[in-house]
């Protein structure tokens, strides 16, 4: 009898990364319970020390204040990324923070609470290097969940002018740039905002 020689899984007919991560919302209380295992989570994926870990925490405890404000831990055995957001609100469009980088067509959107901020996706590196275009890719499905979750028409994050990684990784992920608002003349915005469609 002949022994049949089984073929060896290749890279690409391993386990499909759709079922790789469990993406679920946590509720703000679970965040303030969780914080730490965020922290670590961020540390992790930015390779950042203490002082970074400190200062995601800060930002994330400011963002989770926003009305509306969701969360979507992924997780495999362990939590492997994170993303959040919130409802860009009318009234503070066109003011500071968000609103102040958006162009004026945008804040129809927003009146209808359909534009939704994200303002920080946090995923491992191989998210940045690798299938960024794929629909599995870790930032796109924690990105997209978001939006579908709130029936968003767009998401909108910011991005520093000079963080050319960041945005060369947003722009792999289907974001794109919108028009700065303002008027000529004035000194480039320190940063520059990005739309995604879900």
């Amino acid at each position: 009898m002949a022994a049949h020689v089984l073929d060896q899984p290749s890279r690409e007919r391993g386990a499909s990364p759709r079922a790789g991560a469990v993406l679920r919302p946590l509720t703000r209380r679970q965040i303030a319970d969780r914080l730490e295992e965020l922290g670590e989570v961020y540390t992790h994926c930015s390779a950042g020390g203490d002082e970074a870990r400190a200062c995601f925490q800060r930002r994330l405890l400011t963002a989770v204040r926003h009305p509306g404000f969701a969360l979507l831990l992924a997780q495999n055995t362990d939590p492997v990324g994170l993303a959040y957001g919130f409802p860009v609100r009318a009234e503070g469009c066109a003011g500071d923070g968000i609103g102040a980088y958006l162009p004026a067509g945008l804040y129809q959107l927003a009146a209808k609470g359909r534009l939704f901020a994200i303002p920080e996706t946090v995923v491992p590196p191989e998210a940045y290097r690798q299938y960024q275009g794929r629909d599995w890719n870790l930032a796109r499905r924690l990105q997209k969940r978001l939006l579908d979750d709130h029936d968003a028409a767009l998401g909108v994050t910011l991005v520093r002018r000079d963080d050319t990684g960041t945005l060369d990784a947003l722009r792999s992920w289907g974001w794109r740039c919108v028009p700065p608002s303002g008027t000529a003349g004035q000194p480039p915005a320190l940063c520059r905002a990005l739309v995604l469609s879900p």
